[in-house]
């Protein structure tokens, strides 16, 4: 017999993959007809397994020997058995389990990636030899332990121009410094941000001073900001760095301004974003020479 190509949704897949831990303790279930049940008939009449009584105008009887049949099936054409679960695995290891590839649930090649600035390897064959490197690695073989701060930076063209050798971190011999992420690296980075504050070890951000960047940075767990110090951020900041569609992220800001002490170093530079409306972009932080580290919470 030549097997229907038609394909089994994923939904389809994901309804019957829970019904097969349903019917360990009963011995069918009955289903409502709508689209996926629809589409479990469809497939089904495709592939020329008889349903018989177990279909009504209302409803599919789901039992063990139906969804044998259907694994069965599965098999032949080169997919993955029901109780096969496609989700976050990474399009070679969803190979392993057959012919199809589950897009919308798979592991995007980027999902565990962070770009990562690290100090050169030396001459290479081919290339320039430079102070620092940008490599794109999975965050999961960075040695965490190896290193004693955290440094995210939120803009990619800043990210390229960062050293850790600048005063504010100098408390630290070994800092690992981290693009923020856009659509390819936040997930990665995200993780590795957990992962990060498990070791309760400092995490600096280091972007642009408005109310969006402080609250990605709270967000994310960081420890400190990287900014000029208050006097200097007091003469450059401006109202065009703090864009009004940012209005939506301040009553954060401001409930965390409430919670900080008299004198807190950031009381200052909150003041000057809330109170003021005024904000500095990371690249017209200044020298990063004059850059201070800047305690975000209590």
């Amino acid at each position: 017999m030549l097997l229907s190509k038609m394909l089994l949704s994923n939904r389809a897949r994901h309804l019957l993959r829970d019904t097969l831990g349903e019917l360990a303790t009963r011995p069918s279930i009955e289903k409502r007809r709508g689209p996926v049940i629809n589409a479990i008939v469809d497939w089904c009449q495709a592939q020329d397994i008889e349903l018989g009584a177990r279909l009504s105008h209302r409803h599919l009887r789901l039992d063990a020997e139906l969804l044998g049949r259907i694994d069965e099936t599965l098999v032949d054409l080169g997919e993955p058995a029901l109780a096969v679960d496609l989700a976050g695995l990474s399009t070679a290891e969803q190979a392993a389990y057959g012919n199809r590839e589950a897009k919308p649930v798979r592991e995007t090649p980027r999902e565990q990636r962070v770009l990562a600035s690290l100090p050169g390897q030396g001459k290479r064959a081919g290339l320039i030899e430079r102070e620092r490197e940008m490599v794109d690695v999975d965050w999961r073989d960075i040695d965490l332990d190896a290193f004693e701060a955290l440094v995210q930076v939120e803009n990619l063209d800043g990210f390229y121009d960062v050293s850790p050798a600048i005063p504010a971190l100098d408390p630290w011999g070994a800092v690992l410094v981290l693009y923020r992420g856009d659509y390819h690296y936040s997930g990665g980075f995200a993780r590795l941000a957990e992962a990060w504050a498990r070791g309760g070890k400092p995490h600096l951000y280091l972007g642009d001073f408005d109310a969006k960047g402080v609250g990605l940075a709270l967000s994310s767990g960081a420890t400190h900001l990287l900014i000029p110090p208050l006097a200097m951020l007091a003469e450059r900041a401006n109202a065009q760095h703090q864009p009004a569609e940012q209005l939506g992220d301040q009553p954060r800001l401001r409930a965390h301004a409430a919670g900080l002490p008299d004198g807190h170093p950031l009381v200052g530079p909150l003041a000057i974003l809330l109170g003021e409306q005024r904000g500095l972009r990371q690249q017209w932080l200044g020298s990063a020479e004059h850059w201070e580290r800047i305690a975000l919470h209590a």
